[in-house]
C-alpha cells in the first residue's frame, strides 16, 4: 500500500522559511510525479507545485512563484518544497500527492503538515 508521510511544518514569522518533505513507501515513487497542495482555512484545496519524475519539468502556482522550489530526491522516495518568504496567507495544510499532473491531483495523499505563518 502507498503511502505518503509529510514533515517539516511549523510556525514562522512573516518572511521566514520552512522546508516540508515528503516521504514515500510501498512504491517506487521515483516513477511518479508528484505534488504538493493545501488548504487554508474555510478554504478549497488548491494546487501549489508539481515536479516530473525526473525532476526536469515543475509547475508553481501564480502565489508562490518565486517564493517556493519543489524537488526530489529518488533515491531517498522523497520530495521536497522549500518555502521562503513566507507570508500568512501561505498557512494551510500542506498536503503531498502522488501521479500530480500540474495542477490536478493523483489519486494518492499524505496526511498533510500545517504551516502556521504569523504576522
Amino acid at each position: 500500500q502507498v503511502q505518503l508521510t509529510e514533515s517539516g511544518g511549523g510556525l514562522v514569522q512573516a518572511g521566514g522559511s520552512l522546508r516540508l518533505s515528503c516521504a514515500a513507501s510501498g512504491c517506487t515513487s521515483s516513477t511518479f510525479p508528484m505534488g504538493w497542495f493545501r488548504q487554508a482555512p474555510g478554504k478549497e484545496r488548491e494546487s501549489v507545485a508539481a515536479i516530473s519524475w525526473s525532476g526536469e519539468y515543475t509547475y508553481y502556482a501564480d502565489s508562490v512563484k518565486g517564493r517556493f522550489t519543489i524537488s526530489r530526491d529518488n533515491a531517498k522516495n522523497t520530495v521536497y518544497l522549500q518555502m521562503s518568504s513566507l507570508k500568512p496567507e501561505d498557512t494551510a495544510v500542506y498536503y503531498c500527492n502522488l501521479d500530480t499532473d500540474g495542477s490536478d491531483p493523483g489519486s494518492v495523499w499524505g496526511k498533510g503538515t500545517l504551516v502556521t505563518v504569523s504576522s
